[in-house]
């Protein structure tokens, strides 16, 4: 077994630890440890994935990952970093949720073998209980001054317009039950969480102590904010998501691929399954010449790639290269495709089989021009291209050849504006 605790630490996952002696007891034996999923959403986002990867190095590392999805304490709602109640899901959507992201944490760990992790539903025995047993046999063991004291409460209850409903309130207990009911059932030693579970992590460690004399460990997450100061995950779209119908591949490489240079190295160490040394020398390439972006390009690779696969990897590198400028005549139809859902496009219908249009023509049809006179004055100046090659003759035709895959044409004004023109009726 590999030293999860130390390989988590050097790659930055940990915030706190609830006792020094964890890393001994992960050395020991393998263990289970589990990470809570709200199932807010049918996917993911990158804002889920230091958990997700804290779990696929675990289990590298030799330990079971236990994904808890809550399917009962989702149709709650967590008051941890919350400022208002969270709209209640119903038990169908909360389902949907779950299968969509079951499916997705299987590209990052293997649900597989005896040994392989395992996905459970909090649903599954919280809602048989039985609000009296459950009051006599578990909440007698919380203090309610202790509860009110945690900063996620206490915030809640300090706002006199919103509050804190008694819903909300009960989170932590159920919390707190889950980690009972998987140390009983699973031998599940650690729960691991973001920063702001702390409390909830803590009252479940306790219970386990209180109920059945059990010794239980936590671990939590640093809360990861870009370089500027700014939540991660977070674009001026919204979240960054791994579902393809929310957020495109190329989308999620160019979030990727635009990280900042400080931030490079260290979510290089978070967010892929590199080696050190590999990760070191991305490092020193990168500083050696930020300009080539090498630690970006790694980033973005490795990440699409362990969320889309290999050759969705590859076809959204060719259409990457060919929207910084890159000449590709051999473009493929997943490539064109690709483009044409990430750019302005337009189709133009011909009349028979030969193709003759004016490039004149089609820079005033999809607006890269004002006018014929200012398509003319644009070309002459060296500010159009066709298929990423400048041309400079304002009579220009776009005939059979020019065509990417037989059935479309790539044009561009100056460095960035484009616009694929497909071509109806060939």
């Amino acid at each position: 077994m590999g030293d999860l605790v130390e390989q988590l630490d050097w790659r930055g996952f940990i915030a706190q630890l609830s006792d020094p002696t964890l890393r001994e007891h992960f050395l020991a034996d393998s263990r289970s440890l589990y990470v809570g999923f709200d199932p807010t959403a049918d996917s993911l986002h990158v804002g889920h994935m230091v958990p997700v990867m804290a779990l696929a190095h675990a289990q590298k590392c030799g330990h079971r990952p236990v994904v808890l999805v809550g399917g009962g304490t989702g149709l709650i709602g967590d008051p941890s970093g919350k400022t208002a109640e969270r709209q209640l899901l119903s038990k169908e959507e909360v389902a949907r949720n779950c299968e969509g992201i079951r499916a997705q944490l299987s590209r990052f760990m293997d649900f597989s073998g005896s040994w392989g992790a395992i996905l459970v539903n909090n649903a599954d025995w919280l809602l048989p209980l039985g609000l009296l047993d459950f009051l006599r046999d578990i909440g007698k063991h919380f203090s309610v001054n202790t509860m009110i004291a945690r900063e996620a409460v206490r915030r809640r209850l300090e706002d006199r317009e919103q509050g804190i409903s008694f819903t909300e309130f009960s989170y932590a207990l159920l919390q707190s039950y889950d980690f009972l009911h998987l140390f009983q059932h699973y031998g599940c030693t650690v729960q691991a969480g973001g920063n702001d579970q702390w409390g909830n992590i803590v009252a479940g460690i306790d219970l386990i102590r209180r109920v059945c004399a059990g010794q239980a460990f936590g671990l939590t997450f640093p809360l990861l904010l870009t370089a500027t100061g700014d939540k991660f995950g977070k674009t001026e779209a919204g979240a960054v998501w791994l579902d393809s119908k929310r957020t495109s591949p190329y989308q999620m490489y160019q979030f990727w691929f635009n990280t900042a240079d400080a931030d490079a190295g260290r979510f290089l160490r978070l967010f892929t399954f590199l080696e050190r040394d590999h990760i070191d020398e991305l490092a020193a390439s990168h500083a050696a010449d930020p300009g080539k972006r090498s630690a970006q390009t790694a980033l973005a690779t490795e990440f699409t790639r362990l969320v889309h696969g290999d050759s969705v990897v590859r076809t959204v590198q060719r259409a990457t290269s060919i929207l910084f400028g890159g000449q590709d005549d051999d473009i493929d139809d997943a490539t064109l495709n690709l483009l044409s859902a990430e750019i302005p496009h337009s189709s133009v219908p011909i009349a028979g089989s030969v193709i003759d249009l004016a490039l004149l023509d089609l820079l005033v049809e999809t607006g890269l021009a004002e006018s014929k006179g200012a398509g003319r004055r644009l070309v002459e100046a060296g500010g159009v291209y066709v298929n990423n090659r400048r041309r400079a003759d304002p009579s220009a035709r776009i005939r059979q050849p020019d065509l990417l895959c037989g059935r479309a044409v790539l044009l561009r004004s100056g460095k960035k504006t484009y616009h694929l023109v497909e071509i109806d009726g060939i």
